[in-house]
């Protein structure tokens, strides 16, 4: 989240609205077109979920609107750093107006955000130069992962047609891997010392 927060604020330089832009795309793990084809009326605060239902991209003769990739709509929950981002951007807004628009009021695509930002350089200078805005998806798709959050589950959020594709989506962290391996350990060693009393135990005589 430092990180995340250090990307948020140098893009919100230029403008805040590519500073939510970047939290958006994170933290609800979605595509840059499904962040532009967000609306008011898809945050429900009181269920704590966003519903994702279009994306809208660049197309010939301007900007088009479409259901997700899968063609269903997908919910995924509302994390706590990424509430009042929401309230702010819902704040005196009709349900169907854009949740999150441009500096000069339209809407935003993940080549605005690029060109507008020196994106290139902001992720550079953050010791992250592989970093594109689709990559932002992945960080928040690691973060379910890494919480705990069952494939399952997480394949539901990204909306994977294949458990295999949100598979490739997941960035293994050895320091996750040195806490299971200490949980393990723990485990074993617990189990070790109980069968040890056990066998140290006199055996038991009737009377």
């Amino acid at each position: 989240m430092k990180t995340l927060n250090k990307l948020a604020k140098a893009c919100g330089a230029v403008d805040q609205s590519y500073s939510d832009f970047v939290m958006l795309a994170a933290l609800l793990a979605a595509r840059s077109s499904e962040v532009s084809g967000l609306q008011v009326g898809d945050v429900d605060f009181d269920k704590n979920i966003v519903t994702i239902r279009r994306q809208i991209f660049p197309g010939k003769g301007g900007l088009i609107t479409k259901p997700t990739k899968s063609r269903k709509e997908r919910r995924v929950p509302i994390l706590d750093p990424l509430r009042p981002v929401l309230e702010r951007l819902a704040s005196g807004k009709e349900p169907e107006d854009q949740l999150l628009i441009g500096p000069k009021g339209g809407v935003l695509t993940t080549a605005t955000v690029r060109d507008a930002t020196n994106w290139d350089g902001i992720v550079a200078k953050l010791g992250l130069p592989d970093l594109t805005r689709h990559g932002l998806r992945h960080t928040g798709a690691t973060w379910m992962a890494d919480a705990g959050v069952p494939l399952h589950v997480l394949q539901d959020i990204l909306g994977h047609a294949s458990v295999e594709t949100t598979r490739g989506y997941l960035h293994p962290d050895d320091r996750h891997l040195a806490s299971a391996a200490e949980q393990a350990n723990a485990f074993l060693s617990a189990a070790g010392q109980r069968r040890h009393a056990r066998q140290s135990q006199p055996p038991k005589r009737g009377i």
